[in-house]
């Protein structure tokens, strides 16, 4: 059988689509990445603080009681958040493609408690609440409220983490609760880095401190 009657394209027709083909396969080949991964972040193992402790002589201070710490609407994600302070100071930023593992309230307390627990025993609210029902006794509970958790930048070469936070120190009486003590603590670290990275090691190092701070406060206050 002969092809006398096979239909051959244009030769016009032909470059034109040899010309889209070709621009299809360029297109595939141009396809975007894959969206970068986030990167989470949290304070670090805390090992050097753990071994401090191993080191420093027991004491029998009273139990205390730890609350769920208090934190304004913009901090109760985990964006990781930094402050032009040069140019705007009251605007809160978020880095892209960073984020902290947990809220920064949960952070500070995994922190907080750790460090407490390392010379008394430490206890959440409904523990709290269960020890006092068994035995009529409620400890002391500290209150934080974190206000203030960012990358704050003095200028476009120079920042530092900042934390600003209030804690408060309650005694459960017959007569109601009772105030011990509150004290406003504000802690700035130097950032090794400007950008995500930097943020958080700076945010840890004072977040270490201000727990130290803390801790400290509470154990010079009266007890039961």
């Amino acid at each position: 059988m002969t092809m006398k009657n096979a239909i051959h394209p244009h030769p016009r027709l032909a470059a034109c689509i040899g010309a889209g083909l070709a621009l299809l396969l360029a297109g595939c080949g141009a396809l975007p990445d894959k969206p970068a991964r986030t990167t989470l972040y949290d304070f670090g193992p805390g090992l050097a603080a753990s071994a401090a402790a191993a080191n420093a002589p027991a004491a029998a201070l009273p139990t205390l009681a730890l609350a769920e710490i208090e934190s304004n609407t913009r901090l109760d994600g985990t964006q990781i958040l930094y402050r032009l302070g040069y140019a705007d100071a009251n605007e809160l930023r978020p880095y892209g493609q960073s984020r902290w593992s947990l809220a920064p309230a949960q952070l500070l307390r995994q922190r907080l408690r750790d460090a407490l627990a390392e010379r008394r025993t430490v206890l959440g609210p409904e523990e709290s609440a269960t020890i006092a029902r068994a035995e009529g006794k409620v400890p002391d509970t500290l209150r934080i409220s974190l206000d203030e958790f960012s990358h704050y930048f003095e200028s476009a070469s120079s920042s530092v983490g900042l934390v600003r936070l209030r804690a408060t120190l309650i005694r459960g009486t017959a007569g109601g609760d009772r105030v011990l003590g509150q004290r406003t603590f504000t802690v700035r670290r130097p950032a090794p880095s400007a950008d995500a990275p930097g943020g958080v090691k700076a945010l840890a190092a004072a977040t270490d401190a201000a727990v130290a701070d803390i801790v400290q406060w509470v154990d010079q206050q009266p007890r039961q």
